[in-house]
Formats: structure tokens, sequence, C-alpha cells
């Protein structure tokens, strides 16, 4: 996993400050072995947004991670702008599944699949590489794992949130919901209960009660709702820009390439999703939410965490090697600045389509609840409990990105 630098911050109101200058179904069998993430505590004085999805993968659950696939990138896209005391947040996502009847009984059939972390391409692959099969369902016993089992930030101005979200009663298992809850809440950590069906079946079965005790939201969702995009005339330009800011990225050491494969296959997997998700997707690469320091040299030297005049040559990418010194400084500050004015042109792009959405959905009747709509509604007024502004500084009055859902 990488963090987020302070350059990282002073990069991304740059951008902004160009933007205002310019106008924005598995089969049963052993469970699949998943790359290891390793948990990095962010700077000790840097603003942090923990959140932690657990999601229901038993039989009757694939919309429910369709939804999750597609909306991923509109989640994210809350934090864009977001800021406390003039500082922008390191946003970490941790990424649950459960229910399922190929995990491990004796481990209440959870896996983690992702601890907190600020690779958000990672999440993104492990959500289309899963799978549902049938299975009990116990949110008590997810809920301890994810409360105990991840390294949740100790200072109390932080945003720390579950979101849980499944069909069956919230009271399965041998662990108890109560027990789960309550240890979170001492932990000041938010649980957010999604129920994937009716309010009323919610509330019998629990989830309203799950989420009372954490000082969480209760939410009801139709989980087999197709996600509506609003086309806009700025649509293809961000996906394609999107698609461009790839080029800009210098992946050394032994791990860039296959990291810059998974960036690519993750503008795939977002396109054949849904139109909505692969603007969105662009929208992230254009903040600085998306952070490759792990493999990307352009992240990395802005961060502080290469010098380049120490790295080894094997490291290099081969157009790299036989450079000297002051051309790879060259080189790099050059996709810096392509970079930056690609994302410049994302951000500017994306003001003028947020306001083309919000006029459209004057003119339509109603909403549908989705995965990601009920997420960006929790995470926008609990942020802003915890003194977060998340708005861009000269359009506070946009709506967000769940209102391009109908």
């Amino acid at each position: 996993m990488s963090k987020s630098k302070p350059i990282i911050c002073i990069l991304a109101t740059t951008i902004f400050v160009c933007v205002s200058a310019l106008l924005a179904a598995e089969a049963p069998g052993q469970p699949v072995e998943v790359e290891p993430v390793v948990e990095v505590p962010p700077e000790a004085d840097q603003p942090l947004v923990q959140m932690a999805i657990l999601l229901d993968t038993s039989g009757s659950m694939s919309g429910l991670i369709d939804q999750a696939r597609t909306e991923l990138w509109s989640i994210v896209n809350e934090f864009v702008f977001a800021h406390r005391n003039g500082r922008r947040p390191e946003l970490q996502v941790a990424l649950y599944e459960y229910g399922k009847s190929v995990l491990p009984a004796e481990a209440g059939y959870i896996r983690r699949i992702v601890p907190l972390t600020t690779d958000l391409d990672k999440i993104s692959e492990e959500l289309f590489a899963l799978t549902t099969n049938g299975g009990a369902e116990y949110c008590g016993w997810v809920i301890r794992e994810a409360v105990k089992g991840l390294q949740w930030s100790d200072s109390p101005d932080d945003l720390k949130v579950i979101f849980i979200a499944g069909n069956e009663p919230f009271t399965q298992g041998p662990v108890g919901y109560k027990e789960a809850c309550g240890t979170a809440a001492a932990k000041g950590i938010i649980i957010n209960t999604i129920h994937c069906g009716s309010e009323q079946d919610g509330i019998n079965g629990k989830w309203k009660d799950g989420a009372v005790l954490a000082d969480g939201r209760y939410l009801c969702i139709d989980h087999n709702r197709q996600v509506v995009h609003v086309a806009a005339p700025q649509d293809s330009e961000i996906a394609e820009l999107g698609a461009r800011l790839n080029e800009t990225y210098v992946a050394f050491g032994t791990e860039g390439g296959t990291a810059r494969e998974r960036q690519a296959e993750q503008d795939k997997n977002a396109r054949q999703a849904s139109a909505e998700a692969a603007v969105q997707r662009a929208v992230t690469k254009s903040s600085a939410n998306y952070s490759n320091t792990g493999w990307d040299l352009v992240d990395a030297v802005q961060a502080g965490q290469i010098d380049l005049d120490k790295i080894k040559r094997e490291d290099l990418p081969k157009n790299m090697q036989s450079m000297s010194a002051k051309e790879r400084a060259a080189y790099v500050e050059g996709q810096a600045q392509q970079r930056a004015q690609i994302q410049a042109k994302i951000q500017q792009l994306n003001e003028q389509r947020k306001a083309y959405v919000a006029e459209e959905m004057k003119k339509r009747q109603g909403k549908g609840q989705t995965l990601g709509s009920v997420i960006q509604q929790a995470v926008r007024t609990q942020a802003q409990e915890k003194n977060y502004t998340l708005e861009s500084p000269d359009d506070s009055s946009c709506e967000t990105s769940s209102d391009s859902e109908e």
C-alpha cells in the first residue's frame, strides 16, 4: 500500500487552480488466494478517512456486487475536494465478503479481501473478481472481524466508517451484533447498515438496531436495480482523457509492470460496467485520491519516496536506463506536467458535467436507491459532522454524483 504525502496535496491544489483559471456466480470450491496488501499508517498530522465495505456474497447478492463494481468510483469521488483545516485527507478503503459457503466455516464464512489501503485499483480488481455462492450470513461476526482486524486510526477527529450490506436477519451467527456494534462505537467507528430489501423487513431483522448501536444510519436499497447513467456532452472526452492519463505513468521496480497492467484492466472493467463508471473512474484518476507511489515514478518522486539519483538502473523502465541523472529528472518532470494538464481538463469538464446532470435530474421524477447512492449520502453527512468540507470551493451548489441515478 502507498500513502499520500503533502506534496501530492500541493499538486492537487495546483490542478484545481488551473481548473479555475481555465473556467472540471462462482462454482463451489476452495477460496482463491489473493495478493496481500501491506497496511501502512498515514502521517501523524494528516486527516484520515477510513471506509470498510462489507458485502454479502451469498447466492442472491449478484446485483449488490454489480452495484459495488459500478459505483466504487462515484463513492470515492465524494472526497475529490475534501479538506479539513485546509488539508486534504488520505482516503483508505477496505473490502470484506461474508456469507459464501465456499469460505471456511470455522472463520464464519468471512474473508478479508483487502485491508485499509489507498490502492483503489486493487479494490476495483477484487470487486470484479467477486462471485456469489449460497451460505450463512453472520453480520455480527464480520463486523467484529473488521473492527478488530483493521488498522483504525486512534484520532477522534478522523472519519471511520463501516458499511455492511446484506439481506438476511442481522441476528444470524454465534457472534452477537450488539457486542460487535458496541465494540465499534467504543472505538469511534460508525456502522452504517444497508438492508437489501424492504424497510420493514430490515427493521424486523434488526438492521436498524445495528446502526443505532454504533451511531450510524439504517439504509435500504433495491440491490437488483440497474444503476442509471445520465448521458452528458462531456462524457466521451472525460473517459478519453482518463485513458490518456495512463500514458503519463512511469512504472518502476519489480511490481511496476503488473500494477500498470492492473490500471489498464480497471479502466476496461469500468467501461464494461457502465458509461457512468468510466466517467467517475476518470474523475478519480484526476484527483489526489488516486496515488500510485508504490509503482509510478512520477508519484513516488513527488512524494519524496524515490531519489532518481539513487534508484538502481535495473529498476527503471527500459527507455530510462540509458538516461543521465539530469535526463531522468527532466523526463519525470515532463510526465508530471502532462499529467497535471490532463487532470485539470478532466476537472474542468466534470464541473460542466455536474451542472448538466443537475439540470437533467430536475426533469425526472424520483430516484431509486442503490449501494453507491446511499453510501454517498451517509458519508457526506458523517464527514461534515467530523468538520470535513467536501464541496468544490467555487461550486458549493453542485449536486453530487449520486444525483446521476434515477
